[in-house]
């Protein structure tokens, strides 16, 4: 999302190939040929995590997911996320991607400090974009369920893998202090967990 934010426009239009439909897990159905805009697909990854439209966003924004990957590593390292190695630019497992609960943060920092759009995208509860061929639009629900649940919430990020567990970037701001914790490899208390982080 920071990359995406940072070299794409908003309202650039995004071609679907036919790569995003092969995306595992989490999905907002993204079909070949689809049209969607750049901020449309941001919010399908970041409230729905969207793997599907991760993939659409890497290969608009370079042209192949490999180059994009690329340049998330090296964004990374510029922000200072020293144990972290992207191996695709949507979280799911794979030999060498890598990272931790610090360089997470920092990213997380990173995206809320410099980017008043990924703080807008990441404290949406819900949002409808279109669903070309379909009579109805996609319904965006914010995974992130702190959102509903914790008065002073605003982001960021669910997540899940069999190999990472649940995991939960979040963000609370109170009485003009923003907190960020991260949580990873966590049970089903992974909300739970954050809010003892942040409340303590």
């Amino acid at each position: 999302a920071t990359i995406a934010l940072e070299k794409g426009r908003l309202s650039d239009t995004v071609v679907v190939s036919d790569q995003p439909q092969l995306a595992e897990g989490s999905k907002i159905y993204l079909e070949e040929g689809e049209r969607l805009t750049l901020e449309q697909l941001l919010y399908g990854m970041m409230l729905n995590s969207g793997n599907d439209a991760a993939i659409a966003i890497a290969e608009h924004i370079c042209g192949n997911v490999d180059d994009f990957v690329q340049i998330m590593n090296e964004k990374a390292s510029e922000i200072g996320a020293k144990n972290t190695t992207f191996k695709n630019p949507n979280g799911l497992t794979e030999e060498g991607h890598l990272t931790t609960a610090y360089d997470i943060a920092l990213i997380s920092r990173y995206a809320l400090l410099n980017l008043p759009k990924f703080r807008e995208i990441v404290s949406t509860k819900t949002m409808e974009i279109p669903w070309q061929g379909q009579e109805w639009d996609r319904q965006l629900i914010n995974l992130n369920k702190l959102l509903w649940n914790y008065e002073w919430a605003n982001g960021i990020k669910t997540g899940y893998t069999s190999t990472a567990g649940s995991t939960l970037a979040a963000s609370a701001a109170k009485d003009g202090l923003q907190l960020i914790s991260v949580v990873l490899k966590s049970n089903s208390k992974v909300s739970d967990d954050s809010i003892a982080l942040l409340d303590y």
